[in-house]
């Protein structure tokens, strides 16, 4: 049987780029490696789904962008599964917190923004480019005035205290801890079948029960079907599945 190599296996890592997503997508475009991984202190092109940005101070959050190949059957529910991921790593550098999953790839801590994901694939060529940003210690004045009452991060306070391993070496410590993490979820998470994964994500909905509304229509959310659609019950009873790439969520 033919052994895989894990994520982080080979890792590549740059002071400043654009965007650990392209670099990563040019990396798998021309042959890299399942489990290759890129990171970086600095971004200065990061993207999110939709269009949006991504920013964050040099070195105060995990930049990160991961080679997938080949997709499987499994993969139909990646967003859900790097989300599980990403929630065991926060949750790993600080015990004692709790972290949701806002549909489809936003990860909560306290209501707020911790971490985003996006996924960019080339199913006809068999791999997809995973991009994680998880805040790790941006204070609450260093985020966009925009974003101040949105996001967090998992030691937004100077004085708060951390870990012992990672108090005496600052942000690059935090961040190499949460880049192994990381690559450990990822490939536990990654091998999981999808049902496993919806079971899991489930227990982490940070939006059933709510009020959503979208460009077409408004309802409340009631979980997610097996293909990770998010589900919403409609005014008239009926229920409904949208995609990701279909629907964009607003006031939630």
């Amino acid at each position: 049987m033919e052994l895989r190599a894990t994520f982080g296996s080979p890792h590549r890592h740059f002071r400043r780029v654009g965007s650990t997503n392209t670099v990563a997508r040019e990396l798998a475009a021309t042959g890299a490696p399942h489990g290759t991984v890129v990171t970086a202190a600095e971004q200065t092109a990061g993207r999110g789904r939709q269009g949006r940005t991504w920013t964050a101070p040099p070195g105060a959050a995990l930049l990160y962008s991961a080679v997938l190949r080949p997709l499987e059957p499994r993969h139909a529910v990646l967003p859900l599964a790097v989300s599980l991921a990403v929630c065991e790593v926060a949750e790993q550098l600080r015990p004692g917190i709790e972290c949701k999953v806002k549909w489809p790839n936003d990860v909560h801590l306290d209501g707020r923004k911790l971490a985003g994901i996006l996924i960019e694939s080339r199913p006809q060529d068999g791999w997809a480019v995973i991009g994680v940003g998880l805040n790790l210690t941006i204070a609450a004045d260093e985020f966009p005035p925009e974003l101040r009452d949105r996001a967090t991060s998992l030691w937004p306070r100077a004085d708060e205290a951390r870990p012992r391993r990672l108090s005496s070496y600052g942000r690059q410590a935090s961040v190499g801890a949460a880049r192994v993490a990381l690559d450990e979820r990822l490939e536990a998470w990654l091998g999981a079948e999808a049902a496993t994964v919806l079971d899991a994500w489930r227990t982490r909905d940070a939006l059933r029960g709510r009020e959503v509304s979208w460009d077409r229509g408004s309802g409340v959310a009631d979980g997610v079907d097996e293909r990770g659609h998010l589900l919403v019950r409609l005014g008239d009873g009926d229920r409904i599945a949208l995609g990701a790439g279909d629907v964009h969520l607003s006031g939630v």
